[in-house]
């Protein structure tokens, strides 16, 4: 049997959330440091005066989703 099959869907939903919401912070502040050439530039590219309101909004939206979907997947549809 699944291994999700027998958890919380909010507990799964979670999981991948973090999980996304991680990578794709690291990922997404690391090319911008590799794209700008500097740290100075990346910090205020990502989270100068409300910038970094939009970048948190945004990636919290997309983990959310994500783990939603993804937990939506593995409880539920998944065999």
């Amino acid at each position: 049997m699944n291994k999700y099959k027998s958890q919380s869907f909010f507990k799964i939903a979670i999981r991948f959330a973090i999980v996304f919401l991680v990578l794709v912070t690291v990922f997404e502040v690391g090319f911008s440091v590799l794209k700008n050439m500097s740290f100075s530039i990346m910090v205020e590219h990502i989270f100068s005066d409300g910038k970094w309101q939009y970048f948190v909004k945004r990636i919290g939206f997309m983990s959310t989703f994500y783990g939603v979907f993804m937990a939506g997947w593995y409880k539920f549809i998944k065999k």
